[in-house]
């Protein structure tokens, strides 16, 4: 198999999940943004202000880019 085809598969199934997440999401992405930090702060994990979100908008970049 071909590195391209991997890219595509793993790019495509990061968007179908995506797209799924959205659909299916249970509460309002603040509350979920919540419960992620809180999970974090539980593992060692600081993130400060909008390090989240600035996280989230970078992994989209990337996504983006890639396609």
């Amino acid at each position: 198999m071909k590195a391209i085809h991997i890219v595509c598969a793993v790019v495509g199934g990061a968007i179908a999940g995506a797209a799924v997440g959205l659909l299916v999401a249970p509460e309002k992405g603040e509350t979920t943004r919540k419960k992620i930090m809180k999970v974090l702060k539980e593992k060692g994990i600081k993130l400060k202000g909008n390090q989240l979100e600035e996280l989230a908008d970078e992994i989209e970049d990337q996504i983006e880019k890639s396609l």
